[in-house]
């Protein structure tokens, strides 16, 4: 079993930078992987910990051991009690081209903003800027 190098970090009144956080917040450590920085980082680590790629089953041991420190610190509860459990590789059972497709078609049809107002639109402008 991995030792845990996870350390709760908190910058008070200021918003800290990705950049700015010591590797001691990192599930993955060496790789600055997966902050985690409050509850909802420790929830979204777990749920993505199946995704990092080009890691070791030992630095994945690792990560496994700073997300329940940090887990328990912030009061997320954990089902799982080993990192076999979250996986090694993504559970969508997509290939990388799968996934290169559905994300250029999804490009293809995202709304193009319109150059021209509604007039309902701008009618709401006109009343806005008249008050």
């Amino acid at each position: 079993m991995a030792r845990a190098t996870w350390k709760h970090h908190e910058k008070h009144g200021e918003l800290t930078e990705r950049s700015d956080l010591p590797d001691s917040v990192y599930a993955f450590r060496e790789k600055r992987k997966e902050p985690m920085t409050d509850a909802s980082h420790v929830r979204n680590a777990v749920a993505r910990f199946d995704q990092v790629r080009g890691v070791s089953d030992e630095e994945r041991d690792a990560a496994f051991a700073n997300i329940k420190k940090a887990a328990k610190h912030y009061g997320v509860e954990l089902t799982e009690k080993s990192w076999h459990e979250l996986g090694r590789q993504p559970k969508t059972k997509r290939t990388a081209a799968a996934r290169k497709k559905s994300a250029r078609k999804a490009a293809t049809t995202r709304k193009k903003p319109s150059a021209k107002k509604s007039a309902s639109t701008r009618k709401k402008a006109t009343r806005k800027t008249a008050r």
